[in-house]
């Protein structure tokens, strides 16, 4: 690959959410939106990862939380947090709010968003539907039933 972005083209390398702003920004620039994507997943990994999740459920939740402001971030082109989210996460925790998100009866704007940028796998529904335990069984199915829909809409 290319060394047209100041270094290494190895995404792993970047460690600071703000060098990932800029490289998927000078990406875009050179026409390489796979690079743009694959530097935006890894600023999604460390913002994730600055929480200090204690298990696998929370560290995908918080990586969708991350994803869903991503999508914010991208439409109002500028840096846009999703306060309303971070709030209901710390009245009741990553794992619940994500959960409580997903499992709307209206549908989250995030899920067809996040598959038209390619990561899908940051929806809050994707990540809850991974963790069927830890929700109830009409969600789950209610939330699969909404992907598979989405799915078919889409694609």
């Amino acid at each position: 690959m290319e060394e047209v972005f100041h270094g290494s083209t190895d995404r792993e390398k970047l460690k600071i959410v703000n060098d990932c702003d800029i490289f998927a920004r000078n990406a875009r620039e050179h026409g390489r939106e796979d690079l743009a994507l694959a530097t935006e997943r890894r600023a999604i990994q460390l913002n994730a990862m600055q929480h200090g999740a204690e298990s696998q459920a929370e560290k995908e939740r918080l990586q969708a939380f991350y994803g869903y402001e991503l999508i914010f971030t991208s439409k109002n082109n500028r840096n846009t947090r999703a306060s309303r989210t971070g709030q209901m996460i710390k009245r009741h925790g990553i794992l619940e709010a994500v959960a409580r998100a997903a499992n709307r009866l209206a549908e989250t704007a995030g899920y067809s968003a996040l598959c038209e940028m390619g990561l899908e796998v940051f929806a809050f529904e994707a990540v809850v539907v991974g963790y069927p335990d830890l929700i109830s069984r009409e969600a789950v199915e209610r939330i699969k039933d909404r992907i598979e829909s989405w799915n078919n809409e889409i694609g």
